[in-house]
């Protein structure tokens, strides 16, 4: 499991630089005032063998200095209470502020790891200049330059050395289902709708579950542990840092998880918001169960959920095998199929098909359907093989493994999904060299 390490500082002092840095690809926006990070990053990076998931809180503050120290008690303590670790960074260029000192302060009362990451030095001239630093009393004490990377391989060093064992969640067992969404699309009431009791505060405010709470589901034959997240929110509408660490919770809650449910608001229609969500959902691999609540409140005709189920595969392409389920929280209107079908992707998701038997089934179709010649040179796949791993993966060995591109790729996936039926579950595939 992924450990979580929140980047943290007062404005402008490079957590974005840091951030794009470390996981090695431009995502946050870098601009020299002040506030700019109005945006929700989080990003992995993988090093010697530990996968890390970064969280730059850079823009969690909106406006300018004054805001900050209004604000920025609350930050640290919910970043202190959420990450598995904290990069504390300041300024060389600046100095020791006020704000770092109240950061500080706050740290001393932590108990999780912190490192204070000293930026922008550049050059052996700025080493001096970061003496004064030490009045800080964080021990753990790092020169880097985030823009050209110097120091920062030692920092990750650090970070990986400074980390807990990671964790299983408790009942690891049993299968994990995480129903995922927007804020106030109902979440919580099919939560209580399914266990038959008020496990959860239901309101109509936004962003009432602020955590991610875990219930062992033992009923009707069916045992697993259901997972009611906070709502992953619109990036603007994130101004609270308390939600901006319930989205983590929430990322959290999708990485543990074997199957989500990404539920919505269907008077609200398939969203960007909710197909953020879902892809978010699938870039992890995990199972995926499409729920649209409050189906009751919707004028439909006979078609209507052809045509809504249509819609959202449009929105969805071209990872579209994905089963959609028409629910009503309040009435109960189809919440126990939604369940079914959950495990139902669940058990096709840990699906084993035997080498042979996927051989003498795909080699015939992929003899008939060779992949296009390319410059004279003609591809011959001769095996193939699912590997070992908590989702449907396969490899195809051939003898010119650069020249098989993705829609051929996509062939093969098609070929599999019709056969196997791999419903609700992202399916890789790979060309190696025989």
């Amino acid at each position: 499991m992924s450990n979580f390490v929140a980047i943290i500082g007062r404005p402008n002092v490079g957590k974005s630089t840091l951030f794009n840095r470390l996981i090695q690809r431009r995502e946050a926006i870098v601009d020299s005032t002040s506030g700019v990070t109005r945006d929700r990053h989080y990003g992995k990076t993988d090093w010697n063998g530990k996968e890390i998931t970064l969280i730059d809180t850079g823009g969690y503050v909106v406006g300018g200095d004054d805001t900050f120290e209004a604000e920025i008690d609350q930050q640290v303590e919910v970043a202190i209470e959420e990450a598995d670790a904290i990069l504390f960074v300041v300024d060389v260029e600046v100095g020791v502020s006020v704000m770092d000192e109240e950061v500080a302060r706050l740290l001393h009362r932590s108990d999780k790891p912190v490192l204070l990451v000293i930026n922008k030095v550049d050059n052996a001239l700025r080493v001096p200049d970061t003496v004064e630093f030490f009045a800080l009393g964080i021990d753990k004490t790092f020169h880097i330059s985030a823009v050209n990377g110097s120091g920062t391989g030692e920092l990750l060093d650090a970070v990986i050395h400074a980390l807990p064992e990671g964790k299983e969640p408790e009942n690891s067992d049993l299968p994990r289902f995480a129903v995922v969404g927007r804020p106030n699309a109902g979440k919580s009431s099919f939560v209580n709708a399914l266990l038959g009791q008020e496990r959860n505060i239901v309101t109509d405010q936004a962003g009432t579950t602020r955590g991610s709470i875990d219930t062992v589901y033992n009923q009707y034959g069916f045992e697993f542990v259901l997972v009611d997240t906070a709502g992953i929110r619109k990036k603007s509408k994130v101004k609270e840092n308390i939600e901006f660490y319930s989205v983590m919770r929430a990322l959290r809650s999708i990485e543990y998880s074997d199957v989500c449910l990404v539920l919505f608001d269907a008077t609200r229609t398939f969203d960007s918001q909710v197909k953020n969500i879902f892809w978010l959902a699938a870039r992890n691999h995990k199972g995926i169960v499409i729920l649209v609540n409050k189906w009751d409140l919707v004028e439909k005709d006979t078609q209507a959920t052809k045509a809504f189920s249509e819609t959202i595969r449009e929105e969805i392409a071209p990872f579209v095998d994905v089963p959609i389920v028409f629910i009503s929280s309040l009435t109960k209107q189809r919440v126990f199929k939604a369940i079914e079908t959950a495990v139902d992707v669940y058990q096709k998701r840990s699906k084993r098909i035997a080498t042979r038997e996927l051989n003498d089934f795909m080699l015939p179709i992929i003899q008939k359907y060779p992949p296009p010649a390319n410059k004279g040179k003609y591809v011959k796949i001769k095996f193939c093989v699912q590997l070992h791993s908590d989702h449907p993966q396969f490899a195809f060995f051939c003898n010119l493994p650069q020249y098989v591109k993705e829609p051929y790729k996509r062939f093969l996936e098609n070929k599999l999904r019709e056969h196997y039926d791999f419903t609700g579950s992202t399916i890789d595939v790979f060309i190696r060299k025989k």
